[in-house]
């Protein structure tokens, strides 16, 4: 089992509220914020509140809490600007380690959407 905080992990420090953020939504397990450089008209990302450092780290007993994720994601993603699928949609993306693009080692997930071209992505 991993730590439930690292207090030197900024991800940690944003759900506690020691660091400020424009939060999208917050429950018992899972806390959304917009991204501070976002790539996309939306773009915000979805952490687990407990401290698992990225996907390479998941076990059996993360599986209701990443299906929670993806679940939720859509909801969000609509309440946040997205158009309806299938003219709109949305993008989720989960970077892992450093070949996959990972740099802050908090497991989170970019939801990202709007009107193509992005700037990125």
């Amino acid at each position: 089992m991993h730590e439930q905080h690292d207090p030197n992990c900024i991800f940690c420090k944003i759900i506690a509220g020691q660091i400020p953020s424009k939060k999208v939504y917050e429950d018992e397990r899972i806390f959304a914020f917009h991204d501070i450089n976002p790539w996309a008209p939306v773009h915000f990302l979805m952490v687990p509140k407990v401290h698992v450092p990225s996907m390479a780290q998941l076990a059996p007993e993360h599986e209701v809490l990443m299906g929670r994720i993806m679940v939720l994601a859509p909801r969000l993603a609509m309440e946040q600007g997205c158009r309806p699928y299938p003219e709109g949609g949305f993008r989720v993306v989960c970077n892992t380690g450093q070949d996959g693009g990972q740099e802050v080692h908090h497991l989170h997930v970019h939801v990202f959407g709007g009107p193509r071209p992005w700037a990125r992505g």
